[in-house]
């Protein structure tokens, strides 16, 4: 199989999916750091570059090149993956895919549709790991957690982005539970820390950042770096509620829900020393910057410094 997959020149051969985003942009660039030759599947038309060749297809279909790989890498929606490798017939010896801490964390949400996403990541990671086992591949699974780093994730970004245009942040005093976010940088490279790691065949690792900390904490982190500097508002929980509740009435803040509210004060942490004992895993801790959420543009009237 090696002769195979290894190309002319002897590179490693890697076949990336998700190659675009807020995680996989630099696991492509630690690639090829590393000396790998990357087959990138985009939904959109790319230039290809040295050592990339990007595909435009997407998850929906069963596309193959009918070349082999020396691994599969996943950085996009763990469903639409698990399905499209169910049905393809690439060759690798080595799957790894992204999840999320959601598949636990939301399985018993108060709200149907986080009860739906947790029900889909489970089900794609058994699917995953089912179908690399009846062909004798070694697969892992990545959960992560609260994302941050590439200006691209959902809550800190958001966050970040709302309090710098209205200069104040409403938190219910309720916003106490331990957040562990991880930089995307550093899930890239667990990426190539695991491959090579053979004890992490058939596993499933949840990936926390280096440090834990409060939720309220760690928002006063974020707008420490945004210039001008936001307020930082507490507010009682049940007055919380009720303005939550008014802004929903008039069509406003429906991605801020009560079940996201309960999460602020339940303890989110994960436990990632299997992940630092079987491959290494070392996460930075939450130093952070105002570009990680707001994008690297220079401070010339857009409010925006370096912490």
């Amino acid at each position: 199989m090696e002769n195979e997959i290894r190309n002319k020149a002897g590179q490693r051969r890697a076949l990336l999916f998700g190659g675009s985003g807020q995680i996989g942009e630099p696991l492509l660039a630690q690639l090829l750091a590393a000396g790998w030759e990357v087959t990138a599947v985009s939904r959109q038309a790319r230039s290809d570059t040295p050592g990339v060749r990007w595909v435009q297809a997407d998850l929906y279909g069963f596309w193959s090149d009918g070349q082999a790989f020396d691994a599969v890498l996943s950085c996009g929606p763990l469903d639409n993956f698990a399905r499209w490798y169910a049905g393809s017939n690439v060759r690798s010896p080595r799957v790894v895919a992204f999840s999320s801490t959601s598949a636990e964390v939301k399985q018993d949400s108060a709200e149907p549709a986080e009860r739906d996403v947790a029900r889909r990541l489970q089900e794609a990671e058994q699917l995953l790991f089912m179908t690399a086992s009846e062909r004798g591949v070694a697969a892992t699974v990545l959960r992560p957690t609260l994302i941050y780093g590439a200006a691209r994730d959902k809550t800190l970004t958001s966050i970040a982005r709302i309090a710098l245009r209205t200069r104040v942040l409403v938190l219910p005093t309720c916003a106490k539970g331990l957040r562990q976010p991880v930089h995307v940088e550093d899930l890239a490279k667990a990426v190539l820390q695991v491959l090579p790691a053979a004890s992490s065949h058939a596993q499933a690792y949840a990936l926390g950042g280096g440090e834990v900390l409060p939720y309220n904490l760690m928002v006063r982190r974020v707008l420490a770096t945004l210039r001008p500097r936001p307020l930082l508002l507490r507010v009682p929980t049940p007055l919380f509620l009720w303005a939550l509740r008014k802004a929903h009435g008039k069509g406003r803040l429906l991605g801020m829900n009560e079940a996201v509210l309960e999460r602020m004060r339940d303890p989110l942490a994960f436990d990632i020393t299997p992940a630092r004992r079987d491959f290494g895993y070392a996460p930075r801790a939450f130093a952070v910057r105002s570009d990680m959420f707001l994008g690297a543009r220079d401070d010339n009237g857009s409010g925006l410094a370096e912490s």
